[in-house]
Formats: structure tokens, sequence, C-alpha cells
């Protein structure tokens, strides 16, 4: 799927839900350059588009887990709606749309000889904020709708990747986000499962 592909997946799913704001979130998507970012600096699709790619792996991931799971208990369909299901899993990492920058770095070729490769470099000086808040932050203030469970599972969507472990407060509001809603688990897993899956690469393999 091209990257035009790509891109129409993930507006007609975002517009499925029919949440309030959508549309002007996705003119704020397009001047934050959420469409072109890169996924990582350094690791998963760490490439123009890697973003959106890595975004809309998360969000069929973060599906195939709920119908997965829907059959084993019942309450989990009256606990979390699809839309919610879409809306988190899509724009669950809208705060990196901003903090890579292009630049040439240094690696090491096949022969061990050093030579310069283009690739990204990142910069928080935009708004540091942090990283599931701010993409929880950035969707509020640009119009977007959105429920408590929807909130909770953005911000922790790294899971224990993104608690600070000297916060005592920060253990025990993950924690509790867990145990309340079970869309927060079920984002957390989706994103994991979309980097070190679906995205990982037949070099990234001969590497180990």
């Amino acid at each position: 799927m091209d990257k035009k592909e790509m891109k129409e997946e993930f507006l007609q799913l975002l517009r499925s839900t029919e949440r309030e704001g959508v549309e002007d979130l996705i003119e704020a998507l397009e001047e934050m350059g959420f469409f072109t970012a890169p996924a990582s600096a350094n690791h998963h699709l760490n490439v123009e588009g890697g973003l959106l790619e890595h975004s809309l792996n998360t969000c069929k991931a973060a599906l195939a887990i709920y119908e997965g799971l829907k059959p084993l208990d019942a309450s989990v369909e009256k606990e979390v709606r699809r839309d919610s299901i879409i809306l988190s899993s899509l724009l669950h990492d809208i705060c990196k749309s901003d903090i890579y920058k292009r630049s040439v770095k240094k690696r090491k070729n096949n022969v061990g000889q050093w030579e310069d490769v283009e690739g990204y470099s990142v910069s928080y000086k935009n708004f540091p904020m942090g990283h599931g808040e701010k993409s929880v932050i950035l969707l509020l203030c640009n119009g977007l709708s959105l429920y408590d469970d929807e909130m909770l599972a953005i911000r922790w969507h790294m899971g224990a990747w993104g608690i600070n472990m000297n916060s005592f407060e920060d253990q025990r509001c993950y924690d509790t986000s867990r145990k309340l809603y079970p869309l927060v688990s079920i984002i957390q897993a989706a994103d994991g499962l979309a980097a070190s899956i679906l995205e990982r690469t037949g070099a990234e393999i001969d590497e180990l």
C-alpha cells in the first residue's frame, strides 16, 4: 500500500467514527506534519510516512484484539466502543508529528566503513509536554471530543515505559486506568504488537 492509499484509509477510518471535531483535527494533522513524519528516528518505520503507517498498524492490531476478546468476555463489547478503539489507536502518537527533523548521520556500511546517510534527529522544543499526555492535549486543543477512557488509553499507551518509576502517583494512575478501562490495555498491546511484529524487518532480524 502506498502513502496515498494509507492516508485515504486513515481518513476513512477516522471519519467513520463521526466524532465531533474530526474535520478540524484533520486540518490540524496536515499542519503538524503528521502524514509525512517518521514513526521514530532510529527504530521502527524511521521513514517518511512512517508515523501514518504505524498508526494504521496499531489500529488494525487493536481491532483484531477487540474482536478476539469479545467471544472470551462478553463485558468487553459493553465496556469498549469500536469508535473509541479507532480514535485511540489512530491518534495515540500524534505527539510525534513535530519532533523529527531531517539530518545526515554517520553509519558503518557492509565493509565497516563510515558513510553519510540521510535520517532524522529529534527535537522537543516545539511543545515539550511529554509523550502520551502531549497527544491528549493536542487532540483536545484541536477540537476533538474525547471520552475519559480514550484520553487514558492514549496517555498510557506506552505502558510501563511511559511511567516515571520514581513517581508513586504515576504508578497508581496507570494501574488504576488499566483496571477501570479495558481500552487502555487494548491500545497498549496493539501499539507494542504493531512495532515489534507488524513493522519488524529482515535487516533487524539479521542484526540480532
